[in-house]
Formats: structure tokens, C-alpha cells, sequence
């Protein structure tokens, strides 16, 4: 009897696991056991998994030779797609390539550009190795493909200024949910609003708008919008209407379309020049009167519940540098990077989903934004100057030469600026109870506040602005500066905001996840260094020693007797 009991409790422990081997089978559960809970899919992102119903495939360009912290990125990614896999009702086929293995230099280039027409971009590292620093290549992008359509994913938050990517990697990892979520369901539901950029008044031109229209055109139908042609028909196919840096006042005609399109629930993207500042204008002059613009807006923001003043903000602790050519050596120009007060990188509002994560966003020249009381609206600010700022009121002198100011801190010591807000509900009507404008033969609505809509209203026009080099016309990415070389986050805050104003199941609320990366502190590893090592590889071989000796003593002592 007591043999056999013997065998009864391995029997069981045996039995018990090819049960839970059996039921994992058909049941598939993770258990999460950090305090963050960095390994728990969002109920939104289990929700669309569970409802796929067309194949995926989706190939990450980050695999080969890759610094450390970018492996923490690739595992990352890995570790999130695994889990797509396991929760999708259709297959998720995730494939990892280095791009570039095994290739000359030519068929790289090739390779390279082929990439970029796609949309997948190459980041350009410098890698610290015992013969210094070298430069490497690698692709942090993935590309999204299902039933035709493909749809590229940046994975990389923009490099800080002084090129370190310790931070980034750890804000790309939490972001990396949502950046695959929204995607997915671009690609599986196949849903592509239709945004508009305005054009009439003039705006910025296609070239200006190049990488912003073609950036959104993955998987938004983006297109132009004249404000005096279009119909009603036609702002009711439109979901956002973009309204970028107009220099042209608007006609009673064109606000009522505006205003239609409002009530009718649209989404509106303000980004606004109030004053006549532009950068060109100061060079080889001695100076610009910068006064204010009249774009006939101001009555129906301030009914919208905002306010863009007539002011120009300078930001000497945090802005952009531009060239000014400081004299001439053996008969050539000699061209220094110096700070422009009147560019700020405005800082998001980490509170606030839609910019949450966000680079610094290069502004021009912009103006500070206000709010206006106004019945059943709800107003956020999203980007702010630092504290160390200045308002100055119009009109004023500008010239090059002031990059030589020295600014003096008692008088830039204030709050920071507000410079972007923004606007949701029901908005009230402008031309409520007022007769129909020109060239409007029937009213497109009589409602004096119309559909829950949205708007962001911004202080500067520039914000969306990409350059173009001058020697061949050629556009720059959004937010890249050919001049200091650094990447804004000005990119990243358009595609923000329009995936906020056309998703309604408000996936951008992913971006709040947080991820707490233990990183060593590397200022005590360096003092510690000699007393780890010892404890890591000394101290075992010591103890193994130690006992060594002991066993040898203590047999010895014990069959002795």
C-alpha cells in the first residue's frame, strides 16, 4: 500500500501538467506581473484584434547588427507583436530583415531610395565603439500590409539635439501600442477620411505642404480645398479641414462655409500667422516693421471659444539657431549658427493624450493663444513656451542684427506662454440669425449650435512648414532642419492631431501608457566599478574555495572517526 502511494503524487503533478498543457491549447491567457503593467494589451487594441477578420503581415525593418539600445527596442516590438499574434482571430505574420545585409554600397543606395519612396525612412546613428565613433544605419520603421494595402509605421520617437537616443528608445517603447493599433485598424478597416488642406488665400503652397500632405496620404484621401468653389456637398465628404497660414483676408462667403462645416461636426486645424514676421523679408534689409495681419478670422474664433493675439513671443532658454553670416575670410562668407529668440520650441502638455510624448515643436515668429468663455465647450492647452520668455505687442522692428542681443533675465522671467489650444463640443453658430453672405443662395443649415466637432487652434503658420532646399527645389522631411540638423517634433504633432479628429474610438489614449525603464546610473558605476567587479567574478571563485576547503576538512573529520 505504501508503494504505491509512492507513485500517486508524481502521477498527479504528470497529469496535472498535461492538462494545463492540453486547455493552454485552446485558451490563451498572459499573466503580468510588473507594476506598470508593461506586458497588458489595451482592452481598444484586444478588442480590434478579436474582430480581425483579413490576414496581416507585418515586416520590421530592425533586425541585424544593432547598438544595445535599439535591440531593447527591437525586443520590444517583438514581445507587443507576439502578443497581436496570439489575441488576432486572423493570422498576424510578423517577419524581421535587415534591409541593407549583404549588399555593396550602390545596391544600398538603391535599396535606400526604394525604401524612402515607401515611407520607410532611415535613421542615421553615431555609435560609440573602442575606435571611437562610428556611423550606422538602421531602419526603426515597419511596414503594415493587408489585403493590397500597405501602410508604413515609424517605431522611433525623433532624436534629441545632442543625438542621444537612450530617452527615445524608452519613449518609443511605450508608444509602440498605440503607433501598431492605430495602424492596424487604418489597414483592416480600410476607413480613409478625407482631409483638406485650404487653399485660396494664400496659404502655404504644395511644395511647403509636400512632406505633410504626402506623410498623411499613408492612410488618409488628402487633398486641396478651395473655400470659394466648394460646395455643400462637398465639405460634407470632408472630415478635417486643414487651414494653414493664410495671408489673404477671408470672405463672408467662405467663414459661413467654414462655419457650416463646424456645425456639421467636422474637425477645423487653426495654425495662424497673426503678424506679417517672416524670416526672409530681415535678410539684406536693414529691418521689417512687423505688424498685424487681418485675416478677418478674429470674430469667429473668439465665437469659438479662442483668441490668437496680436504678438510676437521670444524664447531665448529654448529655441531654434539659424544662419547669419558673421563676415568674410579670404573672400568668402563665413556662416555661424546662432539662437533666434523668435523661433521657440514649444513644449507639450504631458497631460494631454494628443501631444503627449511629443518632441519640442519649432514655431516661427508664433503668438500667444487665449481662450474665450463659451457655453459647452471644453478647452485644453497643448503647447506652451518655457518660462524664460517675452511678449512683445505689434508693431515692431525686427531685424537680423538682433541675434547679437543679450538677453536680460529680469525681464524674461515669466509663465510660460500658451501657443496651441484645444476646442471640443458643441460650437455656437457665427452666422446665426444673421442673412446669408454672397454667392449662398439657400442656407447649408439653420441650427445655432451644431454636432459635437473639434478644433486646435495654433499661434504661428509655420508649424506644418517643411523646407525646400534652394539649389533644386527639393522638399525637406516636416520638422527637419537642413540648417542645425535636427528633427522637431512638428511631424509627429500633425499626425497626432488628425488621428485624434478622425478616430472615434480615441486610440490616442494609448499614448498614455508609461513604461519605467531602471536604467543603471552610470556616474555610480564608474566609482563602484572596482568593487562590483570583485563582487561579480572574485567573490564566487572565492566561495567556491571556501567550501572546497570546508568539504575536504569536514569528510575528512567525519569518516576519521
Amino acid at each position: 500500500m505504501m508503494k504505491n502511494r509512492k507513485w500517486v503524487n508524481p502521477l498527479a503533478v504528470i497529469i496535472a501538467l498535461f492538462l494545463i498543457n492540453l486547455l493552454g491549447g485552446y485558451f490563451y491567457h498572459r499573466f503580468d506581473f510588473t507594476s506598470d503593467k508593461r506586458f497588458t494589451l489595451n482592452d481598444k487594441t484586444k478588442k480590434l484584434l478579436e474582430n480581425n477578420q483579413k490576414p496581416v503581415t507585418v515586416t520590421v525593418f530592425l533586425d541585424g547588427a544593432l547598438p544595445p539600445p535599439f535591440k531593447r527596442l527591437q525586443k520590444g516590438v517583438r514581445d507587443l507583436l507576439a502578443d497581436y499574434s496570439a489575441y488576432s482571430s486572423k493570422e498576424i505574420k510578423v517577419v524581421f530583415v535587415d534591409p541593407l545585409k549583404g549588399l555593396s554600397a550602390a545596391d544600398q543606395d538603391t535599396v535606400i531610395n526604394n525604401l524612402y519612396e515607401q515611407g520607410i525612412e532611415a535613421t542615421n546613428l553615431s555609435v560609440k565603439t573602442e575606435a571611437g565613433l562610428t556611423q550606422k544605419l538602421v531602419f526603426p520603421m515597419a511596414m503594415i500590409e493587408s489585403d493590397g494595402k500597405l501602410l508604413p509605421v515609424k517605431l522611433l520617437q525623433n532624436l534629441d539635439a545632442a543625438g542621444s537616443y537612450e530617452n527615445n528608445i524608452n519613449r518609443s517603447i511605450e508608444n509602440l501600442e498605440y503607433v501598431f493599433t492605430s495602424s492596424l485598424k487604418k489597414v483592416i478597416t480600410g476607413n480613409n477620411p478625407r482631409i483638406g488642406f485650404s487653399e485660396g488665400n494664400g496659404e502655404l503652397s504644395d511644395m511647403q505642404l509636400f512632406d505633410a500632405i504626402r506623410s498623411l496620404s499613408n492612410g488618409y484621401l488628402v487633398g486641396r480645398v478651395d473655400l470659394k468653389t466648394i460646395d455643400k456637398e462637398g465639405l460634407d465628404k470632408l472630415k478635417v479641414l486643414v487651414i494653414a497660414k493664410p495671408k489673404n483676408a477671408f470672405t463672408e462667403t467662405e467663414k459661413y462655409k467654414i462655419n457650416y462645416f463646424v456645425m456639421n461636426g467636422g474637425r477645423v486645424l487653426w495654425s495662424i500667422d497673426q503678424v506679417t514676421a517672416e524670416l526672409d523679408s530681415l535678410r539684406g534689409k536693414a529691418g521689417q516693421m512687423v505688424v498685424n495681419q487681418n485675416l478677418n478670422l478674429d470674430d469667429m474664433l473668439f465665437m469659438y471659444g479662442a483668441r490668437i493675439n496680436y504678438n510676437v513671443i521670444a524664447d531665448p532658454a529654448n529655441c531654434a539657431e539659424i544662419p547669419v553670416s558673421t563676415g568674410a575670410v579670404g573672400g568668402q562668407s563665413q556662416i555661424q549658427l546662432l539662437p533666434w529668440f523668435y523661433y521657440p520650441i514649444v513644449l507639450p502638455d504631458t497631460a494631454q493624450s494628443v501631444v503627449k510624448k511629443l518632441d519640442g515643436v519649432k514655431t516661427e515668429f508664433p503668438s500667444t493663444v487665449d481662450t474665450i468663455g463659451a457655453k459647452g465647450l471644453s478647452k485644453s492647452y497643448l503647447l506652451s513656451t518655457s518660462a524664460f520668455n517675452r511678449v512683445f505687442e505689434l508693431p515692431k522692428m525686427f531685424s537680423l542684427q538682433m541675434v547679437a542681443e543679450q538677453p536680460d533675465p529680469r525681464l524674461f522671467r515669466n509663465v510660460p506662454k500658451n501657443v496651441a489650444v484645444l476646442l471640443e463640443g458643441s460650437f455656437p453658430s457665427v452666422f446665426a440669425g444673421r442673412p446669408l453672405p454672397a454667392g449662398i443662395t439657400a442656407p447649408y443649415t439653420t441650427v445655432a449650435s451644431g454636432k459635437s466637432a473639434k478644433m486646435i487652434v495654433i499661434g504661428d503658420g509655420d508649424v506644418f512648414k517643411n523646407q525646400v532646399v534652394e539649389k533644386d527645389g527639393s522638399p525637406l522631411p516636416l520638422g527637419y532642419d537642413r540648417y542645425t540638423q535636427r528633427t522637431y517634433g512638428n511631424k509627429a504633432l500633425l499626425l497626432n492631431i488628425i488621428d485624434y479628429f478622425t478616430d472615434e474610438d480615441n486610440l490616442i489614449s494609448l499614448r498614455d501608457k508609461e513604461v519605467k525603464i531602471r536604467l543603471m546610473d552610470k556616474g555610480k558605476i564608474k566609482i563602484e566599478k572596482t568593487k562590483w567587479q570583485f563582487i561579480n567574478v572574485i567573490a564566487p571563485l572565492l566561495l567556491l574555495i571556501f567550501f572546497a576547503i570546508f568539504q575536504h576538512y569536514y569528510r575528512k573529520y567525519k569518516y576519521a572517526k
